[in-house]
């Protein structure tokens, strides 16, 4: 595996779905606090080095609903504002960029390609809640924009400990470099 190089004037950290109600699901094999303070000690170092910090969130009470064979049960009943709101946990600071999509992915239907583009990033660090749904939808949909990503193993997570698995496993070696926590923070000393 190739020692990962960041340029971190042409690099994102893409935080996805780190809001109340999803980092109260469980998930697995990561802890949703594990994936918490792992995002967090990235969007620190990237804050450092003034790299754009960008969370992610879905607007829970106004989701696309589209015609699928099994659609998310969400309730008829509006979610308290709060469930959508970025965990408290997460860190999100001034300065930092808010992200709010309606699907899984975070490019479609947001200005999250304009933002990068108008900053010159080209990579993308990406974490974030769940795995197989807004990390890997961000991921594929991202890299038919042309941006490189990095996926990172142990600040992402999912409700199946088996689709995590597969995703890190079979999916984003072709789409992306996988690493750990250590390996980015690394690569930014």
């Amino acid at each position: 595996m190739a020692e990962l190089r960041l340029d971190l004037k042409k690099t994102a950290l893409v935080l996805i779905d780190l809001q109340n109600a999803i980092v109260g699901i469980n998930p697995v094999p990561h802890t949703a606090a594990q994936v918490v303070e792992n995002s967090r000690k990235l969007a620190e170092a990237f804050r450092a080095h003034s790299a754009p910090v960008v969370y992610v969130r879905v607007d829970l009470n106004d989701v696309m609903k589209l015609p699928v064979d099994q659609p998310i049960n969400l309730s008829d009943t509006p979610l308290p504002a709060a469930a959508s709101e970025i965990a408290p946990s997460a860190g999100f600071q001034p300065g930092d960029i808010l992200v709010t999509k309606r699907h899984w992915g975070a490019f479609a239907g947001t200005d999250l390609e304009q933002q990068f583009k108008s900053r010159g990033i080209d990579t993308v660090v990406l974490t974030g809640i769940s795995t197989n749904a807004g990390v890997e939808s961000t991921a594929r949909q991202g890299t038919g924009l042309g941006f490189a990503f990095v996926l990172v193993e142990d600040a992402c997570s999912s409700q199946n400990a088996e689709h995590h698995r597969f995703a890190f496993e079979n999916i984003f070696p072709r789409l992306a470099r996988v690493r750990t926590t250590n390996e980015v923070l690394a690569s930014l000393a």
